[in-house]
């Protein structure tokens, strides 16, 4: 069984990295392949789809996974979602490669867990650009404004004085062997492009060598020594600019040279003789789909690179509460066990420090609720003895709720001298469902009345809560809504939608029944029953 852990990205080099792509269409993949090995990347393997990438993923070690998001059979987020959720293949570096433009489905994949994100169509040096910031810690900066935010092929790009939202000027080659026309067309665009020039075939060819390659490029034809025929073909040839956009502006006008140009693949032909403003708008039409493909690109990394800054931010929160919490689990448990401490206040600090305690569970919780909600949680069920945790949380409730003159009861329909039935789950998860059920009963339930918790030994489980009151009517049909919450001080709403998730999360549910005859609000949960194995020692 293969089993992954971090790689050590900063020990080792990307092109001894192990790759997976994976993409329905067979050019697809061989474009991402190819310019992979362009830059000297060996190690790939491909899949046609998630399922058979899942199935590679789990007999062969990779170091990362480069995805298509729309795909039969698995697309690249169930293959990302089912990854997140395998212990084994948790920590794998996953990068989308897509065209959505839909920000909910962004924000869904980012929350699935992706690593990075590629926005089609992308050339072998934007691919680099997302493998660099996925893969190498020195390549994860903190978010900018899009006007900040590097792009690809723009790293030597002036962005001084750009208004906020605002793209770095497009690259423009432009290539002529005439300098007339070489001049006329560099000062044609040079207000709005960022303009290079070269003047034959040999020089063009060594300006789109660089990782920083042109947005456009307009290529005369005929040129002595290599025409521009002969130029793009040879771009077409190479991974890292086969996609490169070319418009041909030339003196040839027949029918056979536009068929030859764009069979080359250019995106237009345009005859030198036209009007100027005519290739200009032309031009500018084009390059509004390139900057539309770059903001996209720049949004995304910076969506990607926010949500890491709160997921890192959150797990030091949880980090340094813990901390805290522990040392007042300490000083709790000290005074306790003093011995000339009474009897009632021993007991009293022993409830203190259980609470503390479960604290602590509930901020260790707190990661795993996030995941339960991605759908990326894999719960690892055991035997929970949910009698004691109905009976703790009771007994805090009567001391939480004194104020109240609550008459609280845990019923069991199990015979004095049994064993209470044990549950199939988590003991933290059960304890914080039913902590957040009985603590909504509580505050639900008039002074005075009664709070009945009640344990069926039935299969599966059921536990029923039961106070005096009633649900508002608005509230009724949204109860379990997340932020759901009616007249509550302080409420917001979110304890009942986490004790479904939870109670879900380990193939159990929830469901309330509220009688405004009987003036009763009932809750049921149910639980899978474990089965203790009869020639297990003890059991």
């Amino acid at each position: 069984m293969i089993q992954y852990e971090t790689p050590l990205y900063n020990r080792m080099k990307l092109h001894e990295l192990t790759y997976l792509v994976v993409d329905d269409l067979e050019l697809m993949r061989a474009v991402t392949i190819n310019q992979l090995r362009s830059m000297g990347f060996e190690k790939i393997k491909s899949a046609r789809n998630g399922a058979e990438a899942l199935d590679m993923l789990r007999h062969a070690k990779f170091d990362a996974v480069l995805s298509d998001w729309n795909m039969p059979v698995m697309s690249g987020l169930e293959l990302l979602k089912t990854i997140r959720a395998d212990a084994r293949l948790a920590k794998m570096p996953f990068l989308m490669i897509t065209a959505e433009a839909e920000r909910q489905r962004i924000e869904d994949v980012i929350s699935a867990g992706v690593s990075g994100l590629l926005v089609k169509p992308y050339t072998a040096g934007s691919l680099k650009n997302r493998l660099d910031r996925m893969l190498t810690p020195q390549g994860r900066l903190p978010p900018k404004s899009a006007s900040n935010t590097p792009l690809p092929g723009t790293a030597d790009r002036a962005d001084a004085g750009l208004t906020p939202g605002a793209l770095p000027p497009s690259r423009i080659l432009v290539v002529d062997d005439y300098p007339v026309s070489l001049k006329l067309l560099e000062k044609l665009f040079a207000d709005e492009y960022q303009v290079l020039t070269a003047t034959d075939g040999p020089q063009a060819l060594a300006l789109c060598q660089g990782e920083t390659l042109p947005d456009l490029v307009l290529m005369d034809v005929m040129m002595p020594g290599m025409d521009g025929f002969e130029v793009v073909r040879r771009l077409r040839e190479v991974p890292a600019t086969a996609q490169l956009p070319v418009i041909f502006v030339t003196g040839l006008s027949d029918d056979a040279a536009r068929l030859k140009g764009m069979e080359l693949g250019a995106v237009d032909f345009v005859s030198k003789t036209d009007n100027p403003k005519a290739l200009r708008a032309r031009v500018r039409n084009f390059i509004q789909f390139v900057d539309m493909r770059r903001k996209l690109q720049a949004d995304y990394d910076t969506m990607l690179d926010e949500a890491r800054m709160r997921e890192d931010a959150e797990h030091m929160t949880r980090h340094d509460l813990k901390g805290s919490l522990a040392g007042i689990v300490g000083m709790v448990q000290t005074l306790a066990d003093d011995e000339d401490m009474a009897p009632k206040h021993a007991a009293q600090l022993r409830l203190v420090q259980q609470t503390a305690q479960q604290v602590m569970d509930m901020v260790n919780l707190a990661g795993e609720l996030y995941k339960i909600e991605m759908g990326r949680y894999k719960p690892k069920a055991t035997a929970v003895d949910v009698g004691d945790i109905l009976h703790r949380i009771v007994d805090l409730s009567r001391a939480g709720f004194a104020h109240k003159q609550l008459t609280l009861e845990v019923d069991t329909d199990t015979p004095v001298g049994n064993e209470l039935p044990h549950a199939s789950g988590e003991t933290t998860l059960c304890y914080s469902l039913f902590q957040n059920l009985i603590k909504n009963a509580c505050e639900a339930a008039p002074p005075g009345s009664r709070v009945v918790v009640a344990l069926r030994d039935e299969n599966p489980l059921r536990v029923l809560i039961s106070n005096a009151g009633v649900v508002p009517p608005e509230l009724r049909e949204r109860f379990f809504d997340k932020f759901a919450t009616s007249g509550k001080q302080g409420g917001i709403g979110i304890g009942t939608y986490s004790a479904l998730m939870l109670a879900r999360a380990q193939q159990g549910d929830i469901s309330m029944v509220t009688s405004d005859k009987d003036h009763l609000t009932a809750l049921t949960v149910t639980l899978p029953r474990h089965t203790f194995d009869a020639a297990q020692p003890g059991t």
